[in-house]
């Protein structure tokens, strides 16, 4: 099996390494947090997830939202996507994901919420 290695600095404090799943999490974390065109030099890199924050919770908007979330993932090989459940927040929205990190593809429960107050995305 593969091994993929990686580094991030959010939340660490001397331990910077990331293997395997925890680096897929965050390389997706990463990928939902930046807006579509902001990465130099990849302008279709990121997501318009930022978009439908405070949209109605309609089937079209979650429709969007999923379609997006699909796309977006399509940049990682490693991450397969079985499920979305879209939910609304006092300030923001909760997508709750079922995926499966390649090759194990043993799928878990990944919550991410968008705070448009904040502007960030965080697992809860």
């Amino acid at each position: 099996m593969a091994r993929f290695k990686g580094f991030s600095t959010i939340g660490k404090y001397k331990k910077f390494t990331l293997t395997d799943n925890e680096l897929i999490k965050r390389d997706l974390l990463n990928a939902l947090t930046i807006r579509e065109g902001e990465l130099p030099g990849r302008p279709s890199y990121g997501t318009r997830l930022w978009n439908f924050i405070f949209e109605p919770n309609t089937p079209d908007i979650v429709r969007q939202i999923t379609a997006e979330l699909e796309r977006t993932t399509t940049y990682d090989p490693r991450i397969k996507i079985n499920d979305i459940i879209v939910t609304t927040d006092p300030s923001g929205v909760v997508l709750e994901l079922v995926v499966s990190f390649l090759p194990d593809l043993n799928p878990q429960v990944l919550q991410i919420k968008f705070d448009e107050e904040a502007q960030t995305a965080q697992y809860l």
